[in-house]
């Protein structure tokens, strides 16, 4: 089955991989689709510091327990990076009858204007990508929904999915694990970066238990007023103040952003109090890494992928699904007044937001998805 659809200008960005910063607008043919293939049309997606994190470890840096890392999605190994994105996307083509023109989907795409996919698993739900490269790469990246399955989709929500649905899934599993180890006998959870969107992700699924350690939310001087008046933490304390709070309580830190200066002070700082140092990104990418030797536990590396299939593992995939999307649709209920959408359109404006964003230019305070 093959079907011919009218489609918009075809353009990607092709990023340097060994220098992230450059970035530049590539025209992109059509080409014939292999039978079993389908073409997407990205609807929008969300420029965040989180896909940042994807291009600081596009290269096989050993996180997926291979030698693979966030460029094999989208490219192969001898050409540019293409940055992965989340979002929306309707189909444009089809050459396989089980997914037809105009099926829309959520999930995992590159930065650009289409996309060509190989369904496979197909079900009511959506399907998985078996396209070769991306085989052994972790499944929750090469799955995507149909948007009229999802049981926690609400129109209202739609230009917040893109923006917080995959940092609320990687906060929420942080709050988990957290739980899950009995918060390694902290009294009070250090979350750093606190206005990004995971940790807000994460101050909210840790809200919801019945008993909690104190959720302190660090931030910067800038972001202070903001990351107060979300009412997600239970104290605000800027990196400069780091030092003021008492040293002697159990603590663990969940660090957003992978700024080794403000690891090393929390470290330093709270020593052998400290009881567990958990980084989840590395949008600081450029930050000077020689912040010196640091007390206190190892930093250990949260890896979102990893801890959903273990869920996935022991509650199976209805159980977590359903798990998800009660949590997700009683967070979606605040995400409008946790920030405003900013929409741009078109090639240019998704290549200067990726700039941006790179530059650490972003503003907390708004969530920017791009309608190529």
């Amino acid at each position: 089955m093959r079907n011919n659809h009218v489609t918009k200008q075809r353009w990607a960005i092709d990023i340097d991989r060994d220098a992230i910063a450059n970035a530049q607008i590539v025209d992109v043919p059509e080409t014939e689709l292999a039978e079993g293939a389908i073409e997407v049309a990205i609807d929008l997606y969300a420029m965040t510091a989180n896909n940042v994190t994807y291009a600081v470890f596009g290269k096989p840096l050993g996180l997926f327990g291979n030698d693979q890392g966030y460029w094999d999605f989208f490219a192969e190994r001898d050409a540019p990076g293409r940055l992965p994105v989340w979002g929306f996307a309707t189909v444009s083509r089809s050459a396989h009858e089980g997914v037809p023109v105009g099926t829309q989907l959520y999930g995992y795409y590159p930065m650009a204007s289409h996309a060509v996919l190989h369904p496979g698993r197909v079900s009511a739900h959506g399907f998985t990508d078996t396209t070769p490269r991306r085989a052994t790469l972790p499944i929750i990246y090469n799955q995507y929904q149909r948007v009229d399955a999802l049981g926690d989709y609400r129109a209202p929500d739609h230009d917040y999915w893109p923006v917080f649905r995959p940092l609320f899934l990687t906060g929420w599993l942080i709050a988990d694990q957290l739980e899950d180890d009995g918060d390694y006998a902290a009294q009070q959870i250090l979350i750093a970066s606190a206005s990004s969107k995971t940790a807000i992700g994460l101050a909210h699924a840790l809200q919801q238990r019945e008993t909690r350690p104190q959720i302190i939310g660090l931030t910067s001087a800038g972001n202070a007023a903001y990351v107060e008046q979300l009412g997600l933490y239970d104290k605000v304390v800027t990196y400069d103040a780091v030092g003021a709070i008492d040293a002697s309580v159990a603590s663990a830190m969940v660090d957003m952003a992978g700024n080794p200066q403000v690891a090393a002070s929390v470290h330093n700082h709270f020593g052998d109090a400290l009881k567990a140092s958990i980084v989840v990104g590395k949008s600081h990418w450029d930050a000077n890494d020689d912040s010196g030797p640091m007390a206190g536990p190892p930093r250990a590396m949260f890896f979102a992928p990893g801890r959903s299939e273990k869920r996935i593992g022991e509650w199976g995939p209805d159980g977590f699904r359903q798990k998800l999307e009660a949590a997700w649709l009683g967070f979606a209920d605040l995400a409008p007044r946790l920030l405003g959408i900013e929409k741009r359109e078109g090639a240019q404006a998704a290549l200067a937001a990726y700039q941006e964003t790179v530059a650490g230019k972003a503003d907390a305070k708004t969530g920017l998805v791009i309608a190529p």
